[in-house]
């Protein structure tokens, strides 16, 4: 029976990748959709790039991949040029060479399946690259993400967790994330559907990767210096496969501090990743 798989969310995490990429071959999948995000939150974007380019796989453009395109074309506010917020984009995106800049301006909103056109790929949702579809959305909303598009299967990613969800119009599969999962587990995550046009299983996936060599990359590569507070943030990310660098940043804005170094460790000693962001939020706002 064919196998497609969809991974998502690499983040500039080779390691996880080449992981990926050996569990795939192991399992003889007929086709690779990647639902965006290959670049962003990492020091390792162009080779990602590269590892996909080689591969020949079908991909969507994220809102990562948007972000960083302009840091390359400097479409971005003069502060930004200077700013501790924006050091890790700049460093990402210098980091790109012109071939992986060329791929990523070629890449489209959506795709669908070359084995099922039923099956249609996004990165966020149907109306944006940073819409997440998650446990949280209604099923209201996820009918209505059902019915704009053409087929009976919505792939998506965005979140960094997986999701399952059958509608009476069909079913949705967030594929998770490859190099920077947010569901607890640290290992590299994707979707496999397995069956026939019409008639498909899905399965989530995980494979365990070198994380620790990861993280000693971020300290060879000079990102995790050179990203200041972002970079800082994402290394915790990675640590513990919950999200950081968005609680941080709302964190600093609901309390009127500046998104710098200087408040990391105020923010590690108040955000407990184990809770849920609205238990974290009330608990700013009760204590602010």
């Amino acid at each position: 029976m064919p196998r497609i798989a969809i991974i998502a969310d690499i983040h500039a995490n080779l390691f996880a990748l080449d992981a990926v990429v050996l569990d795939l071959r192991d399992r003889d999948v007929d086709e690779v959709i990647v639902a965006g995000d290959m670049v962003g939150r990492g020091p390792q974007g162009n080779a990602v790039v590269h590892r996909v380019i080689e591969e020949g796989w079908s991909c969507v453009r994220g809102n990562h991949e948007d972000y960083l395109l302009s840091f390359c074309h400097d479409d971005i506010p003069d502060s930004w040029h200077v700013a501790e917020e924006w050091a890790a984009s700049r460093w990402m995106a210098d980091e790109l060479d012109e071939g992986a800049v060329r791929f990523l301006e070629t890449l489209p909103f959506s795709v669908t399946s070359r084995i099922d056109p039923r099956i249609e790929v996004f990165h966020g949702s149907p109306n944006s690259n940073s819409e997440g579809i998650g446990a949280w959305t209604p099923s209201e909303r996820l009918d209505a993400h059902l019915d704009a598009i053409d087929g009976s299967i919505l792939v998506c990613a965005h979140t960094h967790r997986p999701l399952h969800y059958v509608g009476d119009g069909g079913q949705i599969v967030n594929a998770g994330s490859v190099g920077l999962p947010f569901n607890g587990d640290w290992r590299a995550q994707y979707a496999l559907l397995t069956g026939t046009p019409g008639d498909w299983e899905t399965a989530f996936i995980s494979v365990e990767y070198p994380r620790d060599d990861f993280l000693r990359y971020y300290q060879r590569s000079g990102f995790l210096d050179q990203g200041a507070i972002t970079a800082h943030l994402l290394h915790q990310e990675v640590q513990q496969a919950r999200p950081f660098l968005v609680p941080f940043l709302k964190w600093v804005a609901m309390t009127n501090r500046p998104p710098t170094s200087d408040y990391l460790a105020e923010f590690l000693d108040l955000y407990d990743p184990a809770d849920s962001m609205s238990d974290f939020f009330a608990r700013v706002r009760q204590n602010n």
